[in-house]
């Protein structure tokens, strides 16, 4: 169905009308008509309703076609007007034509009537949307503040307003004839052109351009350029509406330059309003918190950043701290989306509307975790130094008081030789608790630096097989020693080997004690060369070469709150009488006086482990293994999984500082979620086996379900038996100990990027 027709029918031919209207019923149209035949009838049929055609047979009786058109003229009407007769000649026809009519058909051929009809409805409405546009332009033209000219077909200025003219800098009458490309700028000539081009295939365009005034200065213009046509559908020319949008563009662009400085910055950046509902959130908050922009707009930051638990209940006087001076700035501790504890310092400003009235809040956090990390291990440094100024103190004096106590005791029994029973056995007891008390204080002195032995050139595997013949003679059968100690090329340290002994012993003593129902005790010696690399991710290392001793049990294990303690003098978790809490803190203050320092992993459930760093003479050292060969990748891409940000960052440099692409993730999930993204561009997996929410054992059991042939490397401080087994299983092909220097971080992606180079 095309559409419904209003139709005026000039006829007296019953037989006639019926058969126009069966025509244009045929042609798809449904009809309301009206058949007239005088003048009169006519006249009050077009003041009864609009119609959409008028068709008239040019000869009635009382009435005739020309003068139906008359009245049609006199009205001023846009009524299309066909002429239909059986004997209208063609000069008639001409002369109907010539005097308004729109067309005419022979009733002999009336299949001509709905072609004729549709091509008049449409110059109707065309005329009809041609006149509604006219109008516009004319009341545009005497009362816009826009700027408004006209131009002929090849593009030069015909009709110009003061408004248009004002706008690129001259009078009205210096434009006419002027081509319009002379108020385009230099550098967008092409670009209009072309959208010239396109309004002559479209009848419009609408573009922003930048347009160039009389005196040569530059600004923007919003513009739109109409075709105007005659009747027979031939471009005549254009309209061009201009408008100013110089600040507009300006603004847009001091915009666009701010938001891309807050999406370059490393901190965290966001807008509040004062309801804490995120309103802003910039690329650097999402790369610290995890969630994109579309995840958190409208969120109330409190609730995402803060667990439940930990909600802030120094939030009201911060709020009233920042209406009252519009700053404030302190420390949070947030989560991240995958669950992690961070620490940030948080900078908030209050924005004001135009009114003075708080509107929202501006929030710089910046990630101060690894700093906090940083100050807790230089103030443990600084506690311990002062705990030994104090320890060594006391010692002295407690020595001074021993001494003549344990010599009494033992001179006692050489002046009263009649002493007995129990009475010798006081005096015993005396020199016996003495003697205690002599050791403890010898073991304080070597905790504060206080005693010094003579320090040789020595091996420590010697030193290792006289411990492990104490550790089997006296620990339980239930434990099982495994060592893994070269009999050749390990370097020499210059040490006491009094002072190692004890430290080594006291080490195995506290793993038999971690492992009461039996275990496993590991004791392990390596050259270790530490790069710049390792050395920024572990304060107390310098570059150089060490002798690494590795003691491990398979026992307890150390909750994560008590780590940072277990050095600390007199802090000890055994039972009283059991321990004097001196133990690891001897052991680490002969490890600081000999230029070393130790690290340890641990896992509740899974063991420990201790390593002890000893420089190592470097005169001893070989040129080759002072500087190791530094190995280059072929760009291939490394996934880096860790939940420390300072070693994903100390990871990611070595990797890409030679030749590796990288992709880093945070959590187990994330890893996870990455691999599926790029599945087919990752060549390796460095994957930290322990991390909060989803570990690495669970993580490699994901990945290995994605692709079987999954390439993994596992890192860790500390990885048991049990778990080596479960990876291996998993295809796991390589495990790298934390921490790392860049050429074993190297070198293991060589063995297993190139396994041929290594059979």
């Amino acid at each position: 169905m095309r559409s419904h027709l209003h139709v005026l029918i000039i006829e007296d031919v019953e037989d006639d009308l019926l058969l126009m209207v069966r025509e244009l019923q045929r042609g798809g149209y449904t009809l309301d008509y009206l058949r007239v035949e005088t003048a009169e009838a006519m006249e009050i049929a077009l003041d009864r309703q609009l119609w959409d055609i008028a068709i008239a047979d040019y000869s009635l009786p009382a009435f005739s076609a020309p003068a139906a058109l008359k009245l049609i003229q006199q009205r001023r009407l846009d009524l299309p007007f066909i002429i239909v007769s059986g004997t209208i000649g063609e000069e008639v026809a001409v002369a109907a034509m010539k005097a308004g009519a729109n067309d005419y058909i022979i009733k002999g051929n009336l299949a001509r009537l709905v072609p004729a009809v549709e091509r008049e409805l449409r110059d109707a409405n065309d005329r009809q949307r041609a006149a509604e546009e006219l109008h516009i332009l004319r009341t545009a033209l005497e009362s816009a503040v826009e700027g408004i000219s006209q131009l002929d077909i090849t593009g030069r200025y015909v009709k110009v307003n003061a408004a248009y003219a004002a706008l690129v800098g001259y009078q009205p009458e210096e434009m006419i004839g002027m081509d319009w490309l002379q108020t385009v700028h230099p550098d967008d000539r092409a670009k209009m052109t072309a959208a010239y081009e396109y309004m002559l295939l479209h009848g419009k365009v609408e573009v922003e351009t930048r347009g160039i005034r009389k005196d040569g200065s530059s600004f923007y213009k919003q513009l739109v350029m109409v075709t105007t046509h005659d009747r027979q559908q031939q471009s005549i020319g254009h309209y061009c509406f201009a408008k100013d949008i110089t600040e507009r563009k300006q603004t847009e662009q001091l915009i666009r330059e701010q938001a891309a400085l807050l999406n370059v910055a490393t901190d965290a950046i966001s807008v509040r309003n004062l309801e804490h509902q995120i309103l802003f959130w910039n690329q650097g908050a999402e790369r610290l918190y995890g969630w994109t922009p579309a995840e958190v707009m409208g969120r109330n930051s409190i609730e995402l950043l803060n667990r439940p638990e930990e909600a802030l209940p120094q939030l009201e006087p911060i709020m009233t701290t920042l209406i009252q001076t519009g700053q404030w700035q302190g420390e949070f501790q947030h989560i991240t989306k995958d669950g992690k504890n961070i620490i940030i310092e948080g900078r908030w400003t209050l924005v004001r509307d135009e009114a003075g009235h708080p509107k929202s809040i501006l929030t710089v956090s910046t990630d101060i975790t690894e700093k906090k990390k940083l100050e807790q291990q230089f103030l443990r440094a600084q506690r311990l130094e002062s705990l030994g100024t104090l320890a060594s103190g006391i010692a002295h004096d407690f020595n001074n008081i021993l001494t003549p106590i344990l010599a009494a005791s033992q001179l006692l029994p050489l002046r009263l030789p009649q002493l007995q029973g129990r009475d010798r056995q006081l005096i015993d007891m005396v020199e016996t608790s003495a003697r205690r008390g002599s050791d403890l204080v010898k073991q304080i002195l070597a905790f504060a630096s206080g005693v010094e032995g003579k320090r040789v050139s020595l091996q420590v595997r010697h030193l290792l097989a006289e411990v492990l013949q104490v550790v089997r003679q006296t620990f339980p059968k239930t434990i099982e020693i495994h060592r893994d100690i070269p009999a050749t090329d390990l370097w020499t340290v210059a040490a006491d080997a009094t002072q190692l002994h004890q430290v080594f012993l006291n080490l195995c003593v506290n793993a038999r004690d971690a492992m009461p129902d039996g275990g496993v005790l590991s004791i392990a010696v390596k050259n270790k060369f530490l790069d710049a690399a390792y050395c920024q991710i572990n304060l107390e290392a310098q570059p150089g070469a060490y002798v690494v001793i590795s003691i491990s049990d398979t026992g307890t294990g150390i909750p994560t709150e008590l780590l940072d303690r277990i050095f600390d003098p007199f802090f000890t978790t055994k039972e009283v009488g059991k321990g004097t809490g001196l133990g690891l803190a001897t052991v680490l203050g002969i490890v600081k006086n000999h230029g070393g320092f130790v690290k340890v992993y641990s896992q509740v459930g899974q063991g420990t482990k201790f390593r002890v760093y000893l420089p190592a003479i470097s005169s001893e050292i070989a040129p080759e293994a002072a500087t190791p060969k530094i190995l280059a990748g072929n760009r291939e891409v490394i996934l880096i999984v860790d939940d420390e940000p300072l070693i994903r960052e100390i990871a990611k440099t070595i990797l890409e500082d030679h030749n590796y692409q990288t992709i880093t993730a945070s959590s187990g999930a994330e890893a996870i979620e990455l691999y599926t993204q790029h599945q087919q561009e990752i060549q390796v997996v460095l994957m930290d086996i322990m991390m909060p929410s989803i570990d690495g054992v669970t993580a490699v059991r994901a990945l290995t379900q994605l692709n079987p042939n999954v390439q993994t490397i596992i890192t860790s401080g500390l990885v048991s038996s049990r778990q080596v087994a479960q990876l291996t299983t998993l295809g796991v092909r390589e495990f790298l100990g934390k921490p790392y220097t860049a050429n074993e971080l190297l070198d293991v992606l060589q063995r297993v990027l190139m396994p041929d180079l290594y059979e």
